[in-house]
């Protein structure tokens, strides 16, 4: 299953705690598109999946913000 969850307009720490409580509701193995606009994502997310255990599959720069894709791992 693949979801994508719109964070844009949000800043730190909304992003990872909103992140991390979707996908506490997941399946392994899953993926979790996020959009965000806070400039501290490009770092604090791949910390944070770093952190948790998860695979940050992308991360890419978008117009206005930045969006990445998170595994699901256990």
């Amino acid at each position: 299953m693949s979801e994508i969850y719109d964070l844009r307009g949000l800043n730190c720490p909304l992003p990872v705690l909103k992140t991390r409580k979707r996908l506490q509701a997941m399946t392994v193995g899953d993926t979790l598109t996020i959009e965000t606009t806070d400039p501290l994502a490009s770092i604090d997310v791949p910390a944070f999946c770093a952190e948790d255990g998860h695979r940050l599959l992308s991360s890419e720069v978008v117009e206005g913000g930045h969006r990445f894709v998170i595994e699901k791992r256990g």
